[in-house]
């Protein structure tokens, strides 16, 4: 199956001449770590799943005990591979059952998009924390939905924004607020491949909520905020589709967006599940510039600005983001660019403007607050 995730890793594969970090190296960095370890479920064990449980391997302050799946040989598979006890072993009918299960902290959903809702409130009744693949919900009003029940619960949800991990992402983010780059001015975010199985749940409605925005342009959505450092106030947009049978009525192939924002700033974004090779990001400002490609993949990551080449070394980005999530959870840590439900509500309220500006042709106010 052709999925966004394979594309990510073989356009990223092309950047493997950059200083790379072993696993090891990034573990000993913690020292004779003793402090709290998060003990972690993963629901959904298909591809993505497979890459956080491999990558937590490496972790200090992470740690997989547990699985929810609907598919038994999956379960079984994960326990010999992973070492994981009968006991944290759960269906998608029972696995509110985690309730009394102490040895779980938080359960990571990996499941397609238009499961997210349902699943995260569970797990939040559970009183476990959640941490949700993104986009992490269908619309605003469902992230809104989920945001609330787990206040209610009283427990954390965080979003795998793996990127605002990233140690290049965060050093032009660092270079843009010491004003390196001057008053920024234009943000530009190309994410595309050319999807094939025309059978996958990616291009079921129901299932993905929509096309290739809700899958590879909210990296686009999300990358406009974290690098020009502001919301959008209005969003404007048009879609493209050249395969009305591949891309049925609510499955988006192409969509272009451009973004404003209260700076002055603008951002033009393109969305593809049409064209190979987009995974670009490209920020000016008025004294000087940055540019990402591969923006957005597995890594490594690749970028330069007016000042030169990025060389921060590359790490396995789940096993940054379990470790740095690991602290948000169990020490209060702040991130740089926030990983929680709020922050993934903001992008959902963009989705659900470009959205609106392709049914209308056109401009959608934009309020974040």
């Amino acid at each position: 199956m052709n999925t966004r995730r394979n594309f990510i890793q073989k356009i990223a594969a092309s950047a493997m001449v950059l200083p790379l970090m072993p696993l090891a190296g990034w573990a000993k960095d913690f020292g004779n770590y003793d402090g709290p370890v998060l003990r972690v479920a993963i629901m959904g064990l298909g591809g993505y799943g497979t890459r956080v449980a491999e990558a937590m391997q490496a972790c200090v302050k992470a740690k997989l005990v547990g699985v929810i799946s609907g598919t038994p040989s999956k379960i079984k598979d994960w326990q010999g591979r992973f070492s994981i006890p009968e006991k944290n072993c759960y269906n998608y009918e029972n696995f509110d059952r985690i309730k009394d299960n102490k040895d779980i902290d938080v359960v990571y959903i990996t499941t397609p998009n238009g499961l997210h809702h349902d699943q995260v409130i569970r797990v939040a009744a559970a009183g476990k924390h959640v941490i949700c693949e993104k986009p992490m919900a269908l619309n605003a009003k469902q992230g809104q939905e989920m945001v609330a029940a787990c206040k209610k619960a009283n427990v954390k949800l965080l979003v795998g924004y793996r990127m605002h991990f990233e140690p290049k992402t965060l050093e032009v983010i660092r270079m843009r607020k010491n004003g390196d780059f001057g008053k920024i001015m234009f943000f530009q975010g190309q994410c595309g491949f050319r999807i094939g199985d025309p059978t996958q749940w990616r291009l079921n409605k129901e299932l993905a909520g929509g096309g290739s925005l809700m899958d590879i342009g909210i990296y686009a959505i999300n990358g406009s905020r974290y690098m020009t450092g502001e919301d959008p106030v209005w969003v404007t947009a048009q879609e493209t589709k050249t395969d009305p049978v591949k891309f049925k009525e609510g499955v988006d192939e192409t969509i272009q967006f451009q973004l404003g924002f209260p700076s002055g700033a603008v951002a033009s974004c393109l969305s593809t599940y049409n064209m190979n090779y987009l995974d670009r990001f490209y920020l000016n400002g008025e004294k000087g510039f940055a540019e990402m490609q591969p923006s957005t993949g597995y890594g490594p990551i690749r970028g330069r600005t007016n000042k030169g080449e990025l060389t921060q070394p590359h790490v396995t980005h789940q096993t940054v983001q379990m470790e740095e999530m690991a602290g948000i959870i169990l020490e209060g840590k702040q991130p740089v660019v926030a990983v929680d439900g709020e922050e993934a509500v903001k992008d959902l309220k963009i989705i659900d403007a470009i959205y609106l500006a392709v049914k209308t042709g056109k401009k959608v106010d934009l309020n974040l607050s």
